[in-house]
């Protein structure tokens, strides 16, 4: 029962951002904390989503576009918590999307999390966020075989330092497009 009442919560609010008339996503709904990597660099000859061509609809973007929410590839996550929270929908949104319409694109979803906790326990948080996103990003059109999980738990941290404001940046999960 709760299973059903939590996917229908998720399907309210993607028809909610999907009604959005903005036709993108504002830094502000992707959180105070950007991709510190930024976008790829190389350049695969597809729209920058001004006019929609390749198949892709206007406003999407292409996935090397620093302006475009495909640039957005970090999704942060409270203290101890796996849950995808509500402002970044927008950015998983696109992300499928872009999947959906590029079946051969694949991409790994990098679990993070922050030093607090044992080495075990931290890959299974990671593991378990990495999983959150790729559940979101299935339920959305994103194929099977495209997405593959990764959990590196503490291991790799974004930022160094033992306060609050270095463990937020570290509890993420990053959208990896291999090759950009």
């Amino acid at each position: 029962m709760v299973k059903k009442l939590v996917l229908i919560g998720l399907l309210l609010a993607f028809a909610i951002s999907g009604c959005s008339s903005r036709g993108g996503v504002d830094d502000e709904s992707a959180g105070a904390s950007a991709s510190r990597r930024g976008p790829g660099r190389a350049g695969n000859g597809q729209s920058d989503g001004m006019g929609g061509r390749g198949g892709q609809p206007a406003g999407l973007g292409d996935l090397d576009s620093p302006a475009g929410p495909l640039s957005k590839r970090v999704i942060y996550f409270a203290y101890d918590s796996d849950e995808v929270l509500p402002e970044y929908q927008p950015v998983l949104t696109a992300h499928a999307e872009y999947l959906s319409l590029h079946a051969e694109q694949t991409a790994v979803l990098e679990g993070h999390a922050d030093e607090r906790g044992s080495s075990e326990y931290n890959v299974a948080l990671s593991e378990r966020r990495a999983n959150s996103v790729e559940r979101s990003l299935r339920l959305q059109g994103a194929g099977e075989g495209q997405l593959q999980v990764v959990s590196y738990g503490e291991e790799k941290p974004a930022v160094s330092g033992h306060e609050e404001s270095s463990w937020q940046q570290n509890r993420r999960v990053e959208i990896v497009y291999p090759g950009h």
